[in-house]
């Protein structure tokens, strides 16, 4: 097989017959540059996530995360599968924190992060496609995508049975707001309470998922795992 470039348009092509989606046009190193403006005093501030710093890394994921989702959701067309890339992303991250310090270029090392999960999600996706084998063999097995273990499924299995945990009508509405993404109003309507009294239900609930996985979970992860997504 050829080049990085030249298995990276096949796997392009590849998806966009299988899954009818467009690609932004990769430059000549592979990479997309996104309109995405770096944090200011990022290379601080990754230092400080390198450190440990949690709060550093909630003021990066609360600005990076809207314009990748929207990047993910016009790949994917899935806000499910679009939360999911998004929150491994991160997590990933957080997990290699210590190399931050490392990246010259963050925005285009986050982008390319989440390029592969995309990437790989939609392999997972062809794995039922009956084209997927002969395109496996002549184009997968050389494509350099992140397989590792992905530490965020046992994460979400320890989110899930916190969430289990909680007070009915508490539980209801944390779903409702993290599981069917309904606005406070929405929910409010839906159960005949007040928009005040449910985010009380979900600030309550959430103060709840920490102290139930704390020393499992750091808590950068918790912020990760239990933030809504928003596109659009």
């Amino acid at each position: 097989m050829g080049n990085f470039m030249e298995q990276a348009s096949i796997l392009i092509i590849y998806c966009q017959i299988i899954y009818n989606i467009e690609f932004p046009e990769l430059n000549k190193n592979g990479n997309s540059i996104m309109a995405v403006t770096p944090l200011e005093n990022e290379i601080y501030i990754l230092k400080k996530i390198a450190e440990g710093d949690e709060r550093s890394f909630a003021e990066l994921f609360h600005w990076y995360a809207k314009p990748l989702a929207e990047f993910v959701f016009k790949l994917t067309d899935s806000i499910d599968i679009t939360e999911e890339i998004i929150q491994d992303s991160f997590i990933k991250i957080w997990v290699r924190r210590e190399t931050l310090t490392d990246i010259s270029n963050f925005s285009g090392y986050l982008y390319i992060l989440c390029r592969n999960e995309t990437f790989l999600v939609l392999k997972k996706m062809a794995a039922k496609s009956v084209v997927h084998a002969a395109f496996e063999k002549e184009a997968l097995t050389e494509f350099a995508l992140d397989e590792l273990d992905n530490p965020a499924d046992g994460y979400r299995r320890l989110i899930e049975m916190a969430v289990d945990k909680l007070p009915e009508q508490q539980q209801k509405v944390y779903k409702m707001s993290r599981y069917d993404r309904l606005k406070h109003d929405e929910i409010a309507k839906a159960l005949q309470l007040s928009p005040e009294t449910v985010k009380k239900h979900i600030q309550l609930a959430v103060q709840f998922i920490r102290k139930d996985v704390n020393g499992r979970i750091d808590l950068s992860v918790i912020l990760v795992l239990t933030s809504a997504v928003i596109i659009r």
